[in-house]
């Protein structure tokens, strides 16, 4: 509705322009005499205003929705919002305080009595509370480290302070425009610049010396791997290591201090090898703090907060060790030209990644790769020397005993209960992880050693205090999918037969005790015996065989480490000529056979479909009432908001960024900075996650957003990835049941969450256009696990698709992506958009033709003929708009959006008649006086 007055008030003033020009210049060309050249030269001027009017209102045509939503921006003052915002700070405060997580405490030296004390590190005054991009947020009210240890009664050393803030360099900004990851100079001084009197002094001070590392990631680029090229870098030293001057300060205040405690503020796993000194008495990974989180790790250090965090991603000694880390970054087609064009850059080559890991991601290597096949043994010597903390690791300050209660086993099921004692003497929380075992056979379908199949976290336990977690946990979810056909041609979930331990574990690593059950027989779920996963509205099959088999890939394989794991970076490779052809041959799959969509007018709005199901006969006479036109509008303008649409009673809706608090680029949207993600999935909470949609849901709801891109669930799948902190965890159970929780809690505000980036997204270079090469196996394992969660678990209604390509296919036009396994297989209804389009490779209509519903663009991008043209494509249309309406119906987008017509357009309306109207009265008046001029001569 917007661009139709927008684009009438464009056509008027060009048709009134160009009729003022024409008339101008015919009365010009008989002019004669004196003034001539002069009278011409300002009729040019006149009429060169004139097309600088109507080249501005085709521009403001463009740009027509960004413009509405900046100049509808929010009133952050209103007393609804100051509430929510400081529940939300609130919430951010109790995140942190659960999600940090207790790496070292020898001796018991934390907690400890809050009074003097020594604050190292120049992160120490710069900490990194989130990244850059989609997942950042305001910082400009956060409380900062200094401020959380005065809070809790902490009187930290001035000196230093002052030091360090001599030192400050200005924080870079970030373009959101060109977004290049986040700022990843190290800015810590040489120890040659603090002098000796310093350390002398802050030793009289106190004896307790808190060492501050901060790391940081960003959307647009991954963290350095050489910090080369960096201020404070080392050559051939990671980001994730420790810079030359880091590791002075620490040795330094190692020498000289009784308690030495390291902060570790960082979304990325970092090798910590200076934590096994032990001059080092403690250390907490406190991840992203957000707004309010400093002020619980100040009480964490007093032990006013137990920390009850657990890793969710392993900490290895060598970040490089896995198999994963080889196969990314930049790989690029030598042999190829291409013909994309980005947002960002022109690509030279065609890109491509190889997941030859195939399922063997974070703990899934680390866990499995010193196992003896036959035994089941760990070689731990091998195992220590490579993992420093695994995955699910944490401490407290407070001791836990453990035990399975109760076993039992169904047909269907075996559930599990886990008695949780504390048996210290501070209060604290613990978390129960449950993990399977299934039986392998070399050769056979892969399994990982361990894998986590479900997790909760006690309550708040008083010393003495027990509680029981009961698990129900159906054998299905035992099952391992098998895409090679060993059991199931065509592919299947796959319960083999033989021994299963369900392994009550303090981590990935360290058992507490197990259970066993057997399976005698094998249980394929597709055939006429088992059928499809209870959860499962179609059996899940093959769908990526071409992908799987695709880019001449030998998978990793447990049955032979030696010669299948990848311990050095490939030689890049040619691409042949099919995968060229697919890449830049996109199929569109009209069928000749599709009927013609009926156009009619039938009364209906869609309020009226309001709680309806998806199949309900009545959005069939509403969506009849969509033009094509109509049709073209509501799918091809869906950037930060969807469009309005007279024809069924829909108005303009708003949507935000938000994976960290609400990100609103271009209307004002400013909200409290959660946690990172990471820092959230820390928790194992999926309580507090729920209760962190709930409170994420009120204060978009009182913004009057009614969708958020978020959560963001992709799969660290190595250290580097520059958006992990924007990410849950490298395991998807953990991720997905976090993410299902803020999704739940979201929803229950009337908004729905476009749950991203689906599929394959996890790094940040070549996000766009990378084909992407890997098994089906990983894929439904590792890499969907957490989406399929949110959908079956969470109830998500909307999804956004990544940039990069399953295979040959982007992820934006891959049907067995967005068809075959989301709406058929998971039973998803809802809308389903695409990244943000500002690439040729990206348009409407390959996208409506293989599932996709709506194009993530602030200047429209807009089905063309090849859509428009045909039965098919027109159908398609009409099933993208049905899916759009069904998730605006099913929400309060409705009655939070604007009404009626913006005021900016009739200011612009106005605008328009004021300088038209000037410009012909001071043509008309030129006229006239050239006129005269030649009369009088």
């Amino acid at each position: 509705m917007v661009s139709k007055i927008v684009l009438t008030i464009t056509l008027i003033a060009a048709v009134a322009g160009i009729i003022v020009i024409v008339k101008t210049v015919l009365d010009l060309i008989g002019c004669k005499g004196k003034g001539k050249k002069i009278q011409k030269i300002l009729s040019g001027v006149l009429c060169f205003f004139l097309i600088i009017i109507t080249v501005a209102d085709f521009a403001i045509y463009r740009f027509n929705n960004v413009i509405d939503i900046y100049f509808n921006k929010i009133n952050m003052n209103s007393e609804e919002i100051s509430k929510v915002r400081n529940e939300a700070k609130k919430l951010t405060e109790k995140i942190e305080g659960e999600g940090m997580v207790l790496l070292k405490n020898n001796n018991d030296v934390l907690p400890i009595e809050a009074g003097k004390i020594n604050v190292f590190g120049y992160s120490s005054l710069a900490i990194a509370y989130g990244g850059s991009g989609s997942g950042a947020g305001d910082e400009s009210e956060n409380i900062d480290l200094y401020t959380g240890l005065k809070e809790a009664g902490f009187e930290p050393n001035t000196e230093i302070e002052e030091y360090y803030r001599s030192n400050l360099t200005d924080k870079e900004g970030v373009d959101i425009f060109h977004l290049n990851g986040g700022d990843y100079n190290i800015y810590e001084p040489s120890q040659e610049s603090m002098n000796d009197s310093i350390i002398e002094n802050a030793k009289k001070y106190s004896d307790v010396a808190v060492v501050v590392i901060s790391r940081n990631g960003g959307e647009g680029g991954d963290l350095p791997t050489d910090m080369a090229d960096k201020t404070g870098g080392t050559a051939g030293k990671s980001y994730l290591e420790l810079a030359d001057a880091e590791e002075a300060l620490i040795d330094r205040v190692s020498e000289n201090f009784d308690k030495v405690i390291i902060l570790i503020n960082s979304g990325n796993p970092m090798e910590m090898k200076c934590l096994d000194d032990d001059r080092i008495d403690a250390a907490i990974w406190i991840g992203n703090p957000g707004s309010t989180g400093c002020r619980a790790v100040a009480k964490a250090l007093t032990g006013e907060i137990n920390p009850s965090g657990r890793l969710a991603d392993t900490w290895a000694y060598d970040v490089t060790n896995s198999p994963a880390y080889y196969n990314s970054g930049d790989f690029r087609y030598p042999n190829t030209e291409s013909k994309v064009q980005t947002q960002w850059f022109t690509l030279d080559h065609y890109l491509y990644l190889d997941y030859q890991e195939g399922i063997y991601v974070g703990y899934r290597y680390y866990e499995t790769r010193w196992l003896d096949n036959a035994t089941g043994e760990c070689d731990e010597k091998s195992y220590h020397e490579a993992v420093q903390y695994p995955f699910g690791y944490g401490l407290s300050y407070t001791d836990f005993e453990k035990k399975i209660s109760d076993f039992s086993e169904s047909e269907d099921a075996v559930a599990i209960s886990v008695e949780v004692k504390n048996t210290g003497s501070h209060e604290g929380k613990d978390v129960v992880e449950i993990y399977n075992t299934a039986p392998y056979y070399a050769g056979g379908i892969e399994k990982a050693g361990v894998v986590l199949v479900d997790y909760r976290k006690t309550k708040l336990l008083k010393p003495g205090e027990s509680q029981t977690i009961e698990f129900e946990i159906p054998k299905e979810e035992l099952a391992s999918y098998d895409y090679e056909g060993i059991k199931a041609k065509g592919g299947a979930y796959v319960l083999e037969k033989g021994t299963y331990k369900i392994r009550l574990m303090e981590n990935a690593h360290d058992e507490i005790e197990s259970r066993e059950i057997n399976v005698a027989e094998d249980v394929i779920y597709n055939d006429d015996n088992s059928g499809a996963r209870s959860t499962d509205m179609t059996a899940a099959v093959n769908h990526f065989d071409n992908v799987s088999k695709g880019n001449e890939i030998s998978y990793v394989t447990r049955a032979d480490w030696e010669k299948t794991d990848i311990t050095e970076r490939p030689q890049q490779k040619n691409a042949d000529d099919s995968i060229v052809n697919a890449i830049e041959n996109p199929e569109y799959p009209i069928n000749d056979k599709d009927e013609e969509i009926v156009i009619a007018k039938n009364g209906l709005t869609v309020d009226d479909m309001k709680g309806l199901d998806y199949d309900d006969p009545a959005w069939d006479k509403l969506l009849q009432q969509l033009s094509v036109s109509d049709m073209v509008e509501i799918t091809g303008f869906g950037g930060f908001a969807t469009a309005e649409v007279k024809s069924v009673g829909k108005y303009k809706t708003t949507d935000t960024d938000g994976p960290a608090g609400i990100n609103g680029l271009v209307n004002g949207a400013s909200g409290v900075q959660y946690t990172s993600e990471v820092t959230l999935a820390s928790t194992w909470n999926q309580e507090l996650a729920e209760e962190m949609g709930d409170c994420l849901g009120k204060e978009a709801h009182a913004y009057k957003v009614s969708g958020i891109y978020a959560p963001a669930m992709n799969i660290h799948r190595e250290p580097f990835g520059g958006r992990n902190f924007e990410y849950y965890s490298e395991d998807g159970v953990l991720a997905g049941r976090i993410a299902a929780g803020v999704v739940r809690g979201i929803n229950s505000n009337g908004l729905y969450c476009y749950i991203k980036h689906f599929a394959l997204d996890n790094q940040e270079t070549n996000r766009e256009n990378v084909c992407v090469w890997c098994n089906e196996q990983a894929m439904r394992e590792v890499y969907f696990k957490a989406f399929e969660l949110s959908v079956k678990e969470g109830g998500a209604k909307a999804v956004m698709d990544a940039d990069s390509r399953i295979g040959t296919e982007w992820c934006g036009a891959c049907s067995a992506l967005n068809e075959d396994v989301l709406r058929n297989e998971w039973g998803f209804k809802g809308m389903v958009i695409t990244d943000y389009i500002g690439d040729n490779f990206k348009d409407a209509d390959i996208a409506l033709y293989n599932g996709c519903d709506l194009m993530l663009s602030t200047t429209g991008e807009k089905a063309t003929k090849i859509v428009t043209g045909n039965n098919s494509g027109q159908q398609q249309l009409r099933r993208a708009c049905h899916n759009i309406l069904y998730t605006i119906a099913n929400s309060d987008a409705q009655e939070l959006s604007k009404k009626g017509i913006s005021s900016w357009i009739l200011v612009m309306a106005a605008a328009n008649i004021i300088f038209i109207g000037l410009i012909v009265y001071a043509l008309h008046s030129l006229i006239n006086r050239i006129k005269n001029s030649v009369n009088i001569e």
